[in-house]
């Protein structure tokens, strides 16, 4: 990268400094600033962690100068995750529309940005970084979960409704909260929905799935341990077209 601007590395995880420097700046993010937990968060040494990490890769983008973790993504393909038995998001939802489908699946999370980076161009590299993942191992549908901050239902109530009248996943996509667990999402009707409004409620990552074309499954998932309320988001790589595939692949 040229100019006056931060210059970044991406790359994966290889020690485990690289895996406490992304589970430091998780922690500095989901548990410091948005109040979340966790049974194996470690508050003294500052590291948000769960039994999952092991069996993810783990993207970071680094300051080049500065040589800081500033950006992470947690990455597991399909095959990792039947070795390990299920995807993360089997927590909280069905997916098993994705499994049966004979697609390459890849499942991401905990994707954050420390403060000071937010707004620059760190995201568009890991975006990158993600991009040249997902060809080198050619993966077909992308999915996770992504979280509004706060577990009030109704003052989710427009952004909520606008993603599942408008982004509602195809029934081949369709994942669905589980059943002990489910929130509805159509909680305002559609002529009732103000969608500027709601927009201005949906996070900047859900956004930029969307304006990849990517879906959301059905019903939300309200996770008290980490203060949010969760979604789904799908990306099929087929159904992207050629502007929204330059836009993911930085062409």
């Amino acid at each position: 990268m040229s100019g006056t601007g931060p210059s970044f590395t991406v790359k994966l995880a290889e020690t485990e400094a690289e895996l406490r420097a992304a589970q430091r700046l998780r922690y500095d993010v989901f548990v410091r600033e948005l109040g979340g937990g966790g049974e194996m968060v470690d508050h003294d040494a500052g590291l948000e962690q769960d039994r999952f990490d092991p069996y993810f890769d783990h993207m970071l983008a680094i300051d080049d100068q500065t040589g800081e973790t500033v950006g992470v993504y947690r990455l597991l393909p399909g095959e990792r995750a039947a070795d390990l038995g299920q995807f993360y998001s089997e927590d909280e939802y069905d997916v098993s529309v994705l499994k049966d489908s004979g697609l390459k699946l890849l499942e991401l999370g905990r994707s954050c940005l420390h403060p000071d980076y937010r707004g620059g161009t760190a995201m568009y590299h890991l975006w990158n970084g993600l991009a040249a993942y997902v060809n080198a191992r050619q993966i077909e549908v992308l999915f996770g979960v992504a979280s509004f901050h706060g577990t009030d239902v109704q003052a989710l109530e427009q952004p909520l409704s606008m993603l599942h009248h408008n982004h509602l996943a195809p029934p081949d996509l369709r994942v669905r909260a589980q059943p002990d667990v489910f929130q509805p999402m159509d909680l305002v009707d559609v002529d009732a929905l103000d969608r500027r409004a709601a927009m201005v409620q949906v996070p900047a990552l859900i956004k930029a799935y969307l304006r990849l074309g990517g879906f959301v499954g059905e019903g939300a998932f309200i996770d008290h341990a980490f203060n949010t309320t969760d979604v789904c988001l799908i990306l099929d790589t087929a159904r992207m077209n050629e502007r929204q595939r330059r836009i993911y692949t930085g062409a």
